[in-house]
């Protein structure tokens, strides 16, 4: 059974109750949905990723275009997932990096997300797991996420050193349609 993941951008920042009978309401009668509900703390905008077999979220995806039609819905290739060195804590922080990169510098982006910097941002303590994405539907293309046990791991020495380095300076600047986000979970 293939797994699948989905990203919904409610477009609107959201409470726990509202996301939940939201959620209740979108997969009612399917089994094997899992999801994991993030409200942003300085935008207006909730995201939901819902994970579970690919046949079920297509009848989710379904669901959401019928009842939901103005809602953002991208189909997201995991590409990387590393535990954090702080995996198994309580992760109550999303912080999430979306970006396209200019077609020159694609393989050079690709390589330092997997060889230096999810690597290094996973092993800063607070940092739960880190999470690469690909989405091919819509843009941005690329997306980076860490689930994170303090607000404070993001901004600490160790991050900004990871951060620092000097393949970092290189390609940062090769990012286009980039979109920085801090979460709370709420589901």
């Amino acid at each position: 059974m293939q797994e699948q993941v989905i990203l919904v951008s409610l477009g609107a920042r959201s409470d726990e109750p509202r996301a939940r009978e939201f959620m209740r309401t979108l997969t009612r009668g399917l089994a094997g949905v899992h999801a994991r509900g993030y409200a942003a703390v300085e935008e207006d905008e909730t995201y939901i990723y819902l994970r579970g077999p690919a046949a079920v979220l297509t009848e989710v995806r379904a669901r959401l275009a019928e009842h939901f039609p103005a809602l953002r819905v991208r189909v997201l290739n995991r590409t990387l997932e590393l535990a954090g060195a702080s995996a198994g804590q309580d992760a109550p922080w999303h912080y999430i990096v979306e970006t396209d990169v200019r077609p020159e510098a694609e393989a050079d982006l690709n390589a330092w997300y997997d060889h230096e910097h999810l690597p290094g941002l996973a092993a800063v303590p607070g940092t739960v797991r880190a999470v690469r994405y690909e989405c091919r539907d819509q843009p941005p293309r690329y997306l980076a996420c860490y689930d994170l046990h303090t607000r404070e791991t993001f901004g600490s020495p160790p991050w900004l050193a990871v951060r620092a380095s000097d393949w970092s300076s290189r390609v940062r600047p090769s990012f286009i349609n980039t979109r920085r986000t801090m979460f709370r979970r709420i589901l």
